[in-house]
């Protein structure tokens, strides 16, 4: 039976009930809620952080901004630091399979009931205040997050920096991952301009460190004119590769003998290498042994970069949408074996440069299916066909409603020995892991 009405308050909900009862209804109804569907700015969000006395946590904050292995970094963080026994909540975006992946409590994914009760009390607090669906879920991980306690809280900067809802909090570390053209309509359409706002997550004398090899100019300036000791990889910290280790310096630490973490994929030396620098710069405080390290290294994986499924046809499956995460597919797909046919298969959303990321990926196809994502920012399939055809591609080319389409009939068409690579965006690879699991 439903509650007693007592009051109402200023939201509109009567004290005691709840908005939604179910997950699905909340996020419905949070995508319809604001004028649109993103909108950079921290003076609501701040608002209502600030009502709910999120501003000032207990805990400490490590937030990861950058165009490429944000994921990844925040994941193996995660790992190393949970290997040592802190409690660490984990925030990333967006998620593969179901919303509940956003918000990690100790590597755990919190309850549809713990994100009801926490979208319940954001909604308390707003007021009148309009908010987007990433604000939301900022606000349910900062809730969620001083709700368990936790010791470390690290934060995914979901689209630039200076901006992004998750600045509302004071980094305590912040970590710059690789920078490249992404976002040009929010971000600017140069690696100056985007590291402008990456660099917006800096705070005057709180740590930094930039895993990109060949950080921009505006970086360095930001940081300098903050106030920020910043460290970058090649200047204040270096590895180097063996075939099957690794090994990690700086000034004060050197570590031999490391585990890689992927086969494969050598762009994540890069991003551990990072994680590594963050991780001494908050040794003092946060202890972690070379062994907490290792055991991260060698037990880390994430679904949808490089994720690698076997089988006679093989499924590589990765979120790569961009220029530079393209190429580091293609390398990697170029020293994967393969003794049959590589068949690409591509969905894209509207806002992505479409023929730069085709192009990079024809040296890696054989055949091309092209699907439709069906979400409103999703690009239909003719549209990605028609940039192939002014590339030059014509031949091996096959058009599909949705991925499940693709998969199926990929399933009959290829042969032992063939793979399967999924790309070009999260939702295309959430729905093939989807299709996959069933």
């Amino acid at each position: 039976m439903p509650n007693k009405i007592k009051s109402i308050s200023k939201s509109g909900i009567a004290s005691g009930q709840l908005r939604f009862n179910r997950l699905e209804k909340w996020l419905e109804w949070q995508e319809s809620l604001h004028f649109t569907a993103i909108e950079l700015g921290l003076e609501r969000c701040r608002r209502v952080a600030d009502n709910m006395g999120l501003l000032k946590p207990s805990y400490n904050v490590i937030s990861v901004a950058g165009t490429n292995g944000k994921g990844s970094s925040i994941t193996l963080l995660d790992k190393i630091l949970r290997n040592a026994n802190y409690k660490v909540g984990r925030y990333i975006s967006p998620h593969l399979l179901k919303y509940n992946e956003r918000i990690c409590i100790n590597g755990k994914e919190v309850s549809d009931t713990e994100l009801c009760e926490s979208f319940d009390r954001i909604d308390r607090a707003r007021g009148d205040i309009s908010l987007t669906y990433f604000e939301f879920g900022t606000l349910a991980a900062l809730d969620l997050f001083r709700q368990h306690n936790v010791e470390l809280a690290i934060l995914e900067v979901g689209l630039g920096g200076r901006l992004d809802a998750v600045n509302v909090l004071d980094a305590d570390v912040a970590l710059v991952t690789s920078i490249d053209i992404d976002h040009q309509q929010w971000l600017g359409d140069n690696r100056e301009s985007i590291a402008r706002e990456k660099a917006g997550i800096f705070r005057n004398k709180a740590l930094a460190v930039c895993s990109d090899p060949e950080p921009p100019q505006s970086l360095l300036d930001c940081a300098n004119a903050l106030g920020t000791p910043l460290c970058v990889a090649g200047r204040d910290y270096n590895y180097t590769t063996d075939k099957d280790k690794w090994s990690w310096k700086s000034e004060d630490l050197s570590l031999e003998e490391l585990p890689r973490p992927m086969q494969y994929c050598d762009f994540q030396l890069q991003n551990a290498a990072g994680v590594l620098k963050v991780l001494e710069k908050i040794h003092h405080d946060y202890p972690v042994s070379e062994d907490n390290i290792k055991q991260g290294l060698t037990s880390f994986r994430l679904n949808g970069r490089m994720q690698i499924i076997p089988g006679k046809v093989a499924k590589i499956l990765d979120v790569a949408h961009n220029s530079q995460s393209v190429k580091v597919l293609v390398k990697n797909l170029k020293e994967i074996p393969c003794v049959g046919k590589t068949h690409l298969l591509v969905g894209m959303l509207k806002d992505k440069d479409h023929r730069e990321v085709l192009k990079v990926l024809s040296e890696a196809a054989d055949s091309w299916s092209i699907v439709t994502l069906s979400d409103d920012r999703g690009s239909d399939a003719k549209t990605l066909l028609s940039d192939l055809d002014e590339l030059g591609i014509k031949e091996n080319v096959s058009e599909f409603k949705d991925v499940e389409e693709a998969l199926e009939c990929l399933n009959k068409s290829s042969r032992s020995g063939d793979r399967v690579v999924v790309t070009g965006s999260f939702l295309t690879v959430g729905a093939a892991l989807r299709y996959l699991k069933e």
